[in-house]
């Protein structure tokens, strides 16, 4: 297997032209369309790994064609607000990426006409989201419990359902709703305003948009596995939506969650709009991602690596008491499924190799160009701060003998650390070589080349052969780079 992945498999300019034309073919069955929009919308890295070709903001650019008749609601739990839940990808608390999220879509010419607090019960932490919201000048709407949700559709389907959520007010045909990570409640929000557009005497319909799994790729396709792997922490299984398969003899693929909600959701069509618009699931659907891919080998090869990558977070989250064993254990099928192994991960022998020699933690990068660069752990460096050095040396041509910080200048930061802010480890970690790296480049031409280095980063695949502090997981997370580790800890 390749370290990187440099080839096409996914073709960007076809994906948004079939993919625009999709929705509003699905808007002209309906005056207004609430569009559930699962995963992410703005900076699906997940998509971007496993689809080569298919950029992080490829949906935001599709909807752009859209923009004059598109507007944007976003949904938080406040479940995931007093849990002070994190995204993982970006290191921040979901509250904090509804913030983000606005201003990165009103940024890009969107109008966003509200956030909705879903699953709320009168949490402090949402009340005090909700006064922020405020003072920003923000409108924001409650959205209750139900008892019984979903199958309690008597309930539901009345004033003391649907009908006690605080109506949304929108004034575009297509409403986008999404959320910063799953589980927010982004179908019941829909679903409860086309209950009460229906309530005013408006017509309204509901689709969703979700790119994966890929419905038109087979059930054990590599990419839908990924999908599993993604999401192993939240016990989805792609399934064959055998509700397609009765109403149009088609074999498409769906997942858990969907299939097991159809049935009540049909019922709810049924009550709101006097007849379900969907035969099954895959109906309910308008991604057209499965359609863009151009070089199906390349994705099943990049699908392959994101798997084994979710493998190794899985099995450190795991070693650190945050993830369950099932969850390990899930990964570890999905290997089987797929054919490989985390041994298949190009990154991660040369690493183990290093350590072997040196007895130390190791650390190792694969370029664009596919070579792998290694570092060891030093009296001065970590072993990631040393492998971030040596390749930045290798991509400026330096000499991997010459020194770009000297130890004259490294020394006092390492005083700094452990004399007068209580560290144990001397070592400098990747932001503070890059920071020691930067003062050095304002007076050497040498660090200024290997500084410059850095977009070249992006998108590359790491690994270290310990667990690693946040600091380190950051500054790589910064970088753009596709980071693994050993589920291990360093021996102090």
């Amino acid at each position: 297997m390749n370290g990187t992945c440099t080839k096409i498999g996914f073709d960007s300019e076809k994906y948004l032209a079939l993919q625009s034309e999709h929705i509003k073919e699905r808007m002209s069955h309906f005056g207004k369309l609430y569009l559930e929009f699962g995963g992410k919308l703005f900076d699906d890295y997940h998509a971007s790994r496993v689809l080569p070709g298919f950029a992080p903001d490829n949906k935001l650019k599709m909807l752009e064609q859209l923009k004059d008749k598109a507007e944007i609601v976003i949904v938080i739990g406040a479940d995931a607000i007093e849990q002070s839940k994190v995204r993982g990808d970006l290191g921040i608390t979901y509250d904090e990426d509804v913030l983000r999220l606005k201003k990165a879509f009103e940024g890009r010419g969107f109008y966003v006409s509200g956030i909705v607090i879903t699953k709320y019960t009168g949490q402090t932490a949402a009340d005090h989201f909700r006064l922020r919201l405020a003072d920003l000048g923000i409108r924001c709407y409650l959205h209750y419990n139900i008892e019984g949700y979903p199958s309690n559709i008597p309930l539901i389907l009345s004033d003391k359902g649907y009908g006690r959520n605080e109506y949304i007010e929108t004034t575009r045909d297509l409403v986008v709703v999404t959320a910063p990570g799953p589980g927010s409640g982004k179908m019941a929000v829909c679903l409860s305003q086309l209950f009460q557009e229906h309530q005013r005497g408006r017509r309204a319909g509901y689709a969703k948009f979700e790119t994966f799994p890929i419905w038109n790729l087979p059930l054990k396709h590599p990419v839908n596995l990924a999908y599993e792997a993604a999401t192993a922490d939240l016990n989805d299984v792609n399934m064959i939506d055998h509700f397609h398969l009765e109403a149009y003899g088609e074999t498409t693929v769906n997942y858990n969650r969907d299939l097991e909600i159809y049935p009540v959701m049909a019922q709810i069509f049924e009550g709101i709009m006097g007849e379900c618009p969907y035969k099954s699931p895959t109906d309910m659907g308008v991604n057209m991602a499965g359609y863009a891919i151009c070089d199906d080998e390349v994705c099943k090869e990049a699908a392959k690596q994101e798997i084994i990558r979710r493998y190794y977070a899985s099995a450190c989250n795991v070693k650190k008491g945050i993830a369950s064993k099932e969850e390990l254990y899930k990964q570890e099928l999905l290997l089987k499924q797929a054919g490989i192994t985390p041994e298949d991960r190009p990154v991660v022998g040369p690493a183990l190799e290093r350590q072997a020699l040196t007895g130390h933690p190791a650390a190792s990068i694969c370029m664009s160009d596919g070579r792998i660069i290694t570092g060891k752990t030093s009296d001065l460096l970590g072993a990631m701060a040393a492998c971030l050095m040596n390749t930045l040396k290798e991509y400026a041509g330096i000499p991997h003998e010459e020194h770009l910080i000297s130890a004259e200048a490294i020394r006092p930061i390492q005083t700094l650390k452990t004399k007068y802010l209580g560290g144990h480890n001397p070592r400098l970690h990747s932001d503070e070589m890059l920071i020691a790296l930067s003062i050095s480049a304002a007076s050497d031409p040498h660090a200024r080349l290997a500084l410059d280095q850095l977009p070249k980063l992006r998108d590359c695949e790491a690994h270290s052969t310990v667990i690693l502090s946040s600091v380190d997981e950051d500054i790589y997370r910064r970088l753009g780079m596709h980071l693994t580790c050993t589920p291990v800890y360093e021996k102090q």
